[in-house]
């Protein structure tokens, strides 16, 4: 998994991000997600996202999300980065609501389509993108 995977999993999977925000990384990925270069992550850039993580997550290529592959980031993403516990503590919930139809695991759809219920609610303005405003407010949370 490449470092920025890494970096971005907190936020593409549980929507956390206030340790990313002073990383550099975190902000040459910024730069890669918003890819019409307006300075804010629309909804479907941070889905675009979402897809190609996916399908660095899907070790086995199976186009599934399983237990064991959603686990295994998690603990890569914690070994790597001094994240605090408590973002990931939604993981397990999130996924539960990614997983649309209950089969205990995540399609690339499922996942793709799911934006972290965080990362809505910081869109204060309801534009369907994240301003810099907006992550900044969200990171202080």
């Amino acid at each position: 998994m490449t470092r920025i995977v890494i970096a971005f999993a907190g936020l593409l999977l549980c929507g956390g991000c206030s340790a990313l925000a002073a990383d550099q990384g975190a902000r040459d990925a910024f730069r890669r997600i918003d890819t019409n270069g307006d300075r804010t992550l629309q909804f479907s850039e941070i889905q675009a996202a979402r897809a190609r993580m996916f399908d660095r997550l899907d070790a086995n290529h199976n186009g599934l999300l399983e237990p064991d592959e959603v686990r295994a980031a998690v603990a890569q993403v914690k070994a790597k980065r001094d994240f605090q516990a408590e973002r990931f503590a939604g993981l397990r919930a999130e996924a539960g609501r990614m997983d649309r139809n209950g089969d205990g695991r995540i399609s690339r759809d499922e996942f793709t389509a799911a934006i972290p219920d965080r990362l809505l609610q910081a869109d204060t303005n309801g534009d369907g993108a994240l301003s810099i405003a907006e992550l900044r407010a969200l990171r202080r949370q």
